[in-house]
Order: structure tokens, then C-alpha cells, then sequence
């Protein structure tokens, strides 16, 4: 389960780096749930559901997406409570302690404990696409996905960070090297996330740091 500390983490992450992209971002009327809706339909391909042909399941990118998806979702729930990020950690920790396991949606409930990942994924998408998301059913995905919530956290988080890193050392610019001894900045990535324990209540600060102390000046 996710904690206090690392939703506050991921929460004001996301508004840092929307505040990048736009500091009007909370009144822009940008559509994060369409996008998370798009991100849920890329993960039905990646994972494969076509009767007609030859499929393999590719799990990583599958995961990615999963992780897209709360970034998107992090950034709708920001909006709701006006930018409140401690109004936005309280109701997700409440829609995670709340025990739920069904949804409804157009008049039907759905137990998605009962179905199976591809059937949530398109659960999640039509909720997204009619501008609503299950925290409860994310996690349900995520699990299908053999991914849990301290995974979600670390990937999301570095994730995050990478791409303030980028921007601080001149990525908009040009400026950034991404190859850094003959390794993409992602190898590196893994290897800091590896390194550290998700519990440290300066995480993102830590994985920034590792970041910079690998980077050729």
C-alpha cells in the first residue's frame, strides 16, 4: 500500500513538472484522462488480444503504460481539488482503504476482481473516456500486471525525476547528453533505482542526486 509520505511525494512531482510545461496548467482545460484513456488502450495492445493472429505479451512496455496512466490520473485528481495536493492524498488514500472491488459504469457494475486484465483495461478506459478513474481498479491492474504499488512508486518516481533531470541540464535547449559512457541515461536510471531504498523520505531527491553525481560535467 502506498504511504502518506510517497503520495505527497508523487502528488507534488507531478505538479512541479506540469507547472514545467505550463504554470497555468490547472485552468489550461488540458484532457489528462483522455490521455490516460489512450495510455489504457495502448496497454490492451501491448499486451495482446487480437484471436486472429500471433501474439506475445510484451510486459514492460505493458508496465510503462500502467505508469503513464498515473501520471495522468495523479495530474486529473490535482485539478479536482484546485491544486490542493494534501486534499488530493487524502482521497486516494481513502479510495485505497475503502476496500472496493467493483465499479459501476452506464447502469452495470463491475466486480473487476472477477475479470481479467484485458476486461479492466477496457473497463478503465471507458471510465477515463467518460471523464472518471477508479484508484481501486488502477491497483487491481497493476497487480494483473505484476506490478504493486512500492513497484509503481519506483518507477514512477524515476520516471519523474529523469525527466526534470533532463530539463535542468539542458534537454529543451539541446544541451543534454543522453548517453553517458556508452549507456543510455535509462540504464543508469535502473541501476540508481536499484541502489536505493524506497522508504528514505527524500527519495526523488536521492535519485536526482545519483543522477547528477553520474553525469559528465
Amino acid at each position: 500500500m502506498l504511504t502518506s509520505t510517497q503520495l505527497n511525494t508523487m502528488l507534488n512531482l507531478q505538479a512541479k513538472m506540469n507547472q514545467k510545461v505550463n504554470a497555468q496548467w490547472l485552468t489550461a482545460g488540458y484532457q489528462y484522462l483522455r490521455a490516460a484513456m489512450i495510455e489504457a488502450v495502448e496497454g490492451i495492445e501491448h499486451h495482446g488480444w487480437k484471436w486472429w493472429k500471433a501474439q506475445q505479451k510484451d510486459l514492460p512496455q505493458l508496465q510503462m503504460e500502467l505508469v503513464d496512466i498515473w501520471h495522468f490520473a495523479l495530474s486529473a485528481i490535482i485539478i479536482d481539488f484546485d491544486g490542493n495536493i494534501e486534499s488530493s492524498a487524502n482521497t486516494i488514500a481513502s479510495e485505497l482503504n475503502n476496500g472496493v472491488q467493483s465499479v459501476t459504469f452506464d447502469g452495470k457494475e463491475y466486480a473487476f476482481n472477477n475479470q481479467d486484465i484485458l476486461e479492466n483495461l477496457e473497463l478503465m478506459a471507458g471510465l477515463c473516456a467518460a471523464k472518471r478513474f477508479s484508484v481501486p481498479l488502477f491497483i487491481k491492474v497493476l497487480e494483473q500486471a505484476e506490478m504493486d504499488s512500492q513497484e509503481l512508486y519506483r518507477q514512477y518516481v524515476g520516471k519523474n525525476v529523469l525527466n526534470f533531470f533532463r530539463q535542468d541540464n539542458g534537454y529543451k535547449e539541446g544541451n543534454y547528453h543522453k548517453i553517458w559512457n556508452n549507456r543510455e541515461d535509462n540504464e543508469h536510471l535502473v541501476e540508481i533505482l536499484n541502489e536505493l531504498d524506497i522508504s528514505l523520505t527524500n527519495y526523488s531527491d536521492c535519485v536526482y542526486d545519483g543522477l547528477q553525481k553520474r553525469y559528465p560535467v
